[in-house]
This record gives structure tokens, sequence and C-alpha cells, in this order.
């Protein structure tokens, strides 16, 4: 008796596709992203968020809200002046010292919220759209905070700094938790760039490359000369836009931005289990 053909199953839905979408929605959105290996693209563009965040801060007070050890070792010369020759002696802290610290305890408060990120898994994708999020709204901050200190946003000369009102520094700390947070999220996924924050190690490991001078790609180079060079684009968009627009509205954009890095997420795969047979 011949065997009746059963039909193909070719065209048939497999489980988790025949699943509603919210449900699969929700479980890829509880799902570990390939970390390291499928971020390079979204860590390169983080920095040129760096860039394009740090520009508003150094144009308005000089201030790197980032970059903090620069914010470090000026409250270290704040101090060492309460010490110097009388006639150039100055006591408490001068405007700029107090922005410095302002940008150094708000990097604090934000890089700390990289606790959060370990209970929830630091490479689930929760966590990650979280954070890109966090910054969105920290960035809302910002920019509204700059709008309504009415200061231009454009400092006069190191000796007259902008965002000198409270609300100017506030715009200045939120811009800085903002740096804090990205730094500690693209130092627990393993960016090639470390943090994506301070590129001084970048550099370092950029010029002791083994293959720095190889013709041919080369990922452990590449990749980070293009962060690097992510930065500089960065810093030039956004002072371009700040010249036309104003440092709020830019600051505005710069929310845009963390919008698409949020939703950039979702689109990074998800990590490969590797199941282990038994003998």
């Amino acid at each position: 008796m011949a065997e009746e053909s059963l039909p193909s199953s070719s065209g048939s839905l497999s489980p988790d596709e025949s699943r509603p979408f919210h449900r699969r929605f929700l479980t890829h959105f509880d799902t570990e992203i390939d970390a390291p290996g499928s971020t390079n693209l979204i860590s390169i563009y983080a920095c040129f968020l760096t860039g394009f965040t740090s520009a508003p801060s150094f144009s308005a007070c000089f201030v790197w809200c980032g970059f903090q050890t620069g914010n470090v070792a000026q409250l270290g010369l704040a101090i060492a002046r309460t010490f110097a020759p009388v006639g150039e002696r100055t006591y408490g802290m001068q405007k700029p010292d107090q922005q410095a610290l302002a940008s150094l305890l708000s990097f604090w408060l934000g890089t700390s919220l990289g606790r959060l990120g370990d209970r929830l898994t630091a490479k689930k994708r929760t966590w990650l759209v979280l954070a890109s999020f966090v910054q969105v709204l920290l960035a809302m901050a910002a920019a509204l905070t700059a709008h309504f200190s009415g200061e231009s946003g454009l400092a006069t000369s190191r000796g007259v700094p902008s965002w000198q009102s409270p609300l100017g520094i506030a715009a200045l700390s939120f811009l800085s938790a903002t740096m804090g947070i990205q730094g500690i999220v693209g130092k627990r996924v393993g960016s090639p760039m470390n943090t994506t924050v301070v590129l001084t190690t970048t550099w370092v490991e950029i010029f002791n490359d083994p293959l720095l001078f190889a013709f041919r790609y080369t990922p452990s180079r590449d990749i980070r000369i293009a962060g690097g060079l992510a930065v500089l684009l960065g810093a030039f968009v956004s002072r371009a836009i700040l010249d036309k627009i104003g440092s709020a509205q830019c600051l505005g954009v710069l929310c845009g931005f963390r919008m698409v890095q949020a939703i950039w997420w979702f689109f990074i795969p998800d990590k490969v289990v590797k199941k282990v047979e038994k003998a």
C-alpha cells in the first residue's frame, strides 16, 4: 500500500512565528544582544554622540561634559589657588570651578545608574533601551533649562562663560549625566572604543596596534579610528547647528539623535546561545 504523502512543512509557521506579535516583541525586548560582536556600528554612533553632546557644553563654558579628567584637574587648581602668593590668591570656587564640579558630580550620578543595568543584565535589550531613553529625557531637560536660562550658550571668553545661572548649570549637569550613562553602557557591552566617552585609551591602542600600517581591513584598528573620527564629526555638526539655531535648539536635535540610538538597540542581533550536546 503506497504511503500517503504528507504536506510540506516549508510553508508552515515556526512555533515562534505563530505567537502573537506583542508576545514576540516582549520576548525580543527581554533578550541579550550579541555583544560585543554586533555592536561596532552603534559604538561608532555613540562616539558621534559624544562629540555632539560635548560641543554645546564647551561652547558655553569650556567644560567637557564627558571628559572628566580635565574637570578633576581644574578642581585641584582651584584648591591650589588658596595657597598662592598674596595678590594671586583666591578663596572659594570661581564660576568655572563651580561648573566643573557640577559636571563631575552629575557624571558620577549618571554612571552610577550602571548598577541598575547590572541588576537587569548589562547586555539585555531591556536595559540598553531604557538607558538610551533616560538619556533622551536628560537631553530634553538640558534643552529646556538652557532655553529658560535666557543665556546665549556661547561664551564670550574663558573669563566670561555662559550658563552661569542655576538653570544654565542645570543644563550642563543634565548633559554630563547623559555622558555618564553612555560611558557605563559602552564599557559593559565591550565596545572597541571602551566607554565611547573618553578616547585617550583608544588612541593609545590605535598607535600600538601591530597591524597599524597593514593595507587591509583590520577591525582592531579601523573600528577605533572610525570612532575617533565620529567624535570629530559629531562636534563639527553640533557646533554648526548651534551657530545657526542656538544651544537649546541644538540640544533638541540631540534628543532626536538619542532616540535613534534607543530604537537602534532593537535591531542588534540576539546573543547566540550555543547548545552543548551530551555524549
